[in-house]
């Protein structure tokens, strides 16, 4: 079946599934596959749990009539994606970085919400299949498309870039995450800058943290508009406090100076507070408008998060991890005024052959700190010697705060998705 067929079927039919146990009345199928499951044999009970057509690319599942077979299911919906945001009427913002991507997009889209009717990425599904799921939720009212773009190995930007095609771009930072994936940090330099090729074949315009070096250099050449704390910049910023909140003051060319305190914790949150910033302006939101939308928005998903408990204070960022943001939050952490300071920090993952170097790198930094209680939790802080607290697993640190309660201090908790490290909060 060509893609203006599936396009047609999609118009009559615009909810797309590539769940079973999810399958809304009169949706697609498409029949995706993983390490440990294989849609196509999904394929008959979605159909009788009410969607209108599923797609399979295993011609054994194609027996019904409407179950149609394809050549490969999940090009079919990158395809069928690619081609529905081609009707698109309005423009697409592309959001990378190795740190701060779902931060930034978050306060993008609460800004640009202000006077449009946007689109953008739920949560963190930035990938090969979540790019393409929120593309096919593009309407003829939205305005502006904000789309986050994720990538653990080389080439994948670009790939998502095919099927996004943005217009804009916006690249928060990089860093030394992914590295088993990416190879080396070139491998992540050229991975995040695959952006800016996309941008630059159409001509269009990068928004770009001034003060940083590597975007500079892969920007050459490029339609800018900078932001960060440098005097002169479209729009610029320095902070002001942060205990525990940010608070910064920022300002347009020749433009009255305004300060903000926000709901963010963490300096690091700056340039993506100032990268909102750049985007709403450009997009003629008004400053008035631009500052009510930062002040109003509230972290989620354990990501800079604070939380002042009956007997601690927590500081959530325990989304994710790799050296560049936990180095970020433990230096943050180390500055900030607060008494009685604890990390709880997991293992940083997919860092290869350059694992045990960088969480050493750690164990040094948390020396120097002087923090009043260390937990560290996984198996590579464990193969470093270290005077601090080691449990194999979160379980088994739950266990032992069941047994030893900590009171009056003020925790950050910091380490890679696998632990969940949110599961000590109530513990806490």
């Amino acid at each position: 079946m060509q893609i203006q067929e599936i396009y047609r079927l999609f118009l009559a039919h615009s909810v797309v599934t590539t769940d079973s146990r999810n399958i809304p009345l009169g949706s697609l199928f498409f029949s995706l596959k993983g390490n440990s499951f294989n849609g196509n044999t999904f394929a008959s009970k979605a159909i009788e749990q009410g969607c209108s057509y599923a797609f399979v690319d295993e011609e054994e599942y194609a027996g019904q009539e409407r179950i149609i077979y394809v050549e490969d299911c999940l090009k079919a919906l990158q395809q069928l994606a690619n081609y529905h945001r081609r009707q698109f009427k309005g423009k697409v913002i592309g959001i990378t970085g190795t740190n701060g991507k779902t931060t930034t997009k978050e306060l993008i889209a609460a800004v640009l919400s202000k006077k449009y009717n946007i689109l953008y990425t739920q949560g963190n599904l930035n990938n090969h299949i979540g790019v393409p799921m929120t593309l096919l939720q593009l309407k003829e009212d939205h305005e502006l498309a904000v789309i986050e773009m994720g990538a653990n190995h080389c080439g994948e930007i670009q790939e998502l870039c095919a099927i996004a095609e943005p217009d804009f771009g916006l690249i928060t930072n990089v860093g030394r995450g992914h590295l088993e994936g990416f190879g080396s940090f070139e491998g992540v330099l050229r991975t995040k800058g695959e952006l800016y090729e996309a941008i630059r074949r159409v001509n269009g315009t990068v928004f770009l943290h001034h003060e940083n070096l590597y975007l500079q250099e892969l920007s050459k050449g490029m339609k800018k508009i900078e932001y960060g704390e440098s005097p002169g910049l479209y729009v610029q910023g320095t902070e002001c406090t942060s205990d525990p909140f940010l608070s910064f003051k920022w300002a347009l060319q020749d433009g009255e100076t305004q300060q903000v305190t926000t709901h963010l914790v963490g300096t690091y949150n700056l340039e993506n507070a100032l990268a909102a910033i750049a985007v709403g302006r450009y997009f003629d939101i008004s400053s008035d408008l631009i500052q009510e939308a930062i002040q109003e928005y509230i972290p989620q998903n354990n990501r800079s998060q604070y939380k002042k408990g009956v007997r601690n204070s927590l500081i959530i960022d325990a989304y994710n991890a790799n050296p560049t943001s936990m180095l970020a939050s433990l230096k943050n952490f180390s500055e900030m005024k607060v008494p009685a300071k604890a990390v709880v920090l997991g293992d940083m993952l997919e860092l290869g052959e350059e694992s045990k170097a960088e969480h050493r790198k750690m164990i040094v930094e948390i020396e120097k700190a002087g923090f009043k209680e260390v937990f560290l939790i996984g198996n590579e802080f464990s193969s470093i010697e270290h005077p601090f607290h080691y449990y194999g697993d979160t379980k088994a640190f739950i266990e032992y705060l069941k047994e030893h309660p900590l009171s009056g201090f003020t925790i950050l908790i910091k380490g890679s998705r696998k632990w969940k490290l949110e599961e000590i909060i109530p513990y806490l």
